[in-house]
């Protein structure tokens, strides 16, 4: 899986704000060494973006 690019320049909400919640995730997902990094050709950034993206994962902002 490539990084999808048509599914961001299709994304109408904050650009900022998902690119934060993809690298949160992707960080999440090589601290664990999720097993689908492997069935991604180790790219794991890219698979972080498409959950994202998909919603498979959801995220929320933090008010501080």
């Amino acid at each position: 899986m490539i990084f999808p690019l048509e599914q961001l320049v299709e994304f109408t909400g904050n650009v900022y704000e998902v690119t934060c919640a993809s690298i949160r995730r992707a960080y999440q997902l090589s601290m664990v060494r999720d097993p689908e990094i492997d069935d991604n050709d180790g790219k794991v950034v890219s698979l972080a973006a498409h959950q994202v993206f998909t919603k498979t994962v959801e995220y929320q902002i933090e008010k501080q």
